[in-house]
Order: C-alpha cells, then sequence, then structure tokens
C-alpha cells in the first residue's frame, strides 16, 4: 500500500483552505475520535469557540476496515441548533454514515454538516467542505511524529 507523510505544515496550510471554504454557521464542533480530534481542536481554536465535542467510532483496526463501525460516547447535542462534524478523511464514508444516523435520530433538532481534511471520491457520502483528495494511505503528523 503506497504511503503518504502528512506534515504540521500541511495540516496548517489545508487547515486555512478548509476555514474559507466553510461557509454555514454552526454553535458545536463534534470531532470523530480519534482522527478529527486535531482538526477538532485548532477550529474550535479558530472561531473561537468552546461547544468542541468528541465522539467515539471504531472502523479500523491500524489500516484494516472491520466489518462494522461502532459509534459510542455519544455527547449530549440537545441544544445545538448546528453541528459540524469534522474528521481527518472520509474514506468509504461507512463511519460517518453511522454517526449521520445515530446523531439525526437522537438529535433531530440539529443540523448537521461535515468537513474533512482528505476526501476519497469513492466514499459512500461526500463532506460539505474538504481540503484535499484522498489518493493514497495518510500517514499523519499526529500518528507518525511521536513514535519516530
Amino acid at each position: 500500500m503506497t504511503k503518504q507523510y502528512y506534515s504540521y505544515e500541511n495540516f496548517r496550510d489545508d487547515l486555512k483552505t478548509l476555514t474559507k471554504k466553510i461557509d454555514k454557521p454552526f454553535d458545536v464542533i463534534l470531532a470523530v475520535s480519534r482522527g478529527g480530534l486535531t482538526l477538532g481542536h485548532f477550529l474550535g481554536e479558530y472561531y473561537n469557540l468552546r461547544e468542541v465535542y468528541a465522539i467515539n467510532t471504531i472502523g479500523y483496526d491500524d489500516t484494516r476496515k472491520l466489518d462494522e463501525v461502532k459509534v459510542f460516547n455519544i455527547p449530549d447535542l440537545s441544544h445545538a441548533k448546528s453541528v459540524l462534524i469534522v474528521d481527518d478523511i472520509v474514506d468509504s464514508g461507512d463511519t460517518l454514515i453511522v454517526v449521520l444516523q445515530v446523531l439525526r435520530e437522537k438529535f433531530p433538532q440539529a443540523e448537521f454538516h461535515i468537513a474533512s481534511l482528505f476526501y476519497k471520491f469513492t466514499a459512500r457520502i461526500k463532506p460539505d467542505w474538504y481540503a484535499k483528495e484522498a489518493t493514497t494511505w495518510i500517514d499523519f503528523f499526529w500518528v507518525v511524529d511521536l513514535k519516530n
């Protein structure tokens, strides 16, 4: 499998691109853990928003895709009007489809939008905003750098 290293500098530049594309208001940022946590933190700082939460999902075991996506640790979004769901990559789209199903059922009053750094055009769902197309496996700096 071909891999691409994704540095902090790439992340910073792509995040600037992403913030220019996001054109709808939101009152909550919901990061899909773990990949979306870094993105959620930075966007919370950028938008000066303290309503930054995480939702846990498990859809991969290292680089192997699992048969089903598990969603847990769902925050209370009963007060939210518009939620920006963030993740590092929309690969197959399976994780986000399940996350959206769970959230729409629990919080029908909220509008949900998706932003990601990377998007594979073959995914089953398209984020509202993304920075780049993914054509290889991405080794993000937050995964790689502390290990080397």
